[in-house]
């Protein structure tokens, strides 16, 4: 594939909410146009993960790289632009008094950048949305329409990176293979790097190269998806894990 260079490192990251630790010494190398799954249980830290890398965790320590670059705390803007979150509820994350327009012109006015119109029209035909959709609200969509305008506004800045948090969970199963087969495409057209967190294994073989396996803050297994269709996972709790999503891959 011509990896070259990582997109995401991370070096014995422990996360805190307050006096909480949420996660425990965790280390990940992810390639630039790599798809990689964090999966496990509820409340095991795969989010947390995510939310670090894209600023949303105010307390960590350890190393977060990010194409090369270090991260500092909080909010970055230079990351912004290389890096972009995809949340799991689009309802939650779409403003429901702003057109699609709005939604999606409002990160190219933040960041100073032209050729609006323009960009709008061909982000929403990435998404495979119709141009029509572009002065509607939220509302006015189905649950996979919001999370097109979700994906496509965190297109909006070019980023080389995308953040999915569980992006089809709170999708019908029928929209569910259209919104992944959208993230296929989209990965292989624009080189992106994805970083996925998900409890849905037949998701993360479809989508993913590799995965690591999460539990209670640290990472227990770093595996092939190759070996999660072949069912060789190695450690106890991967297998569990396995077994209970009903081994269908």
């Amino acid at each position: 594939m011509g990896w070259h260079m990582n997109a995401i490192e991370l070096s014995n990251l422990d996360i805190f909410y307050g006096d909480t630790q949420v996660t425990h010494d965790v280390s990940l190398a992810i390639a630039e146009g790599e798809s990689f799954a964090l999966v496990g249980e509820s409340g095991s830290g795969k989010t947390t993960v995510l939310r670090a890398i894209a600023g949303l965790a105010p307390e960590w320590h350890g190393a977060i790289s990010l194409l090369g670059s270090p991260r500092s705390h909080g909010v970055d803007k230079s990351v912004v632009r290389q890096c972009q979150m995809v949340f799991q509820d689009p309802y939650g994350s779409l403003h429901p008094r702003k057109t699609i327009d709005a939604v999606l012109t409002e990160p190219l006015a933040i960041h100073g950048i032209g050729n609006r119109n323009e960009r709008v029209e061909n982000t929403l035909r990435a998404v495979g949305l119709d141009q029509r959709f572009r002065y509607r609200f939220p509302h006015q969509l189905s649950g996979g329409q919001r999370q097109r305008v979700a994906i496509a506004r965190a297109l909006m800045l070019e980023p080389k990176v995308l953040l999915l948090d569980e992006p089809t969970s709170a999708l019908d199963v029928s929209v569910q293979a259209e919104i992944l087969n959208l993230l296929k495409k989209l990965r292989a057209e624009q080189n992106l790097t994805y970083l996925m967190v998900t409890h849905n294994l037949p998701v993360v073989s479809f989508l993913c190269d590799r995965l690591a396996v999460m539990r209670n803050g640290r990472i227990v297994e770093i595996a092939q998806t190759a070996q999660l269709k072949s069912g060789t996972l190695n450690d106890p709790y991967s297998q569990e894990l396995l077994a209970a999503s009903g081994g269908t891959l």
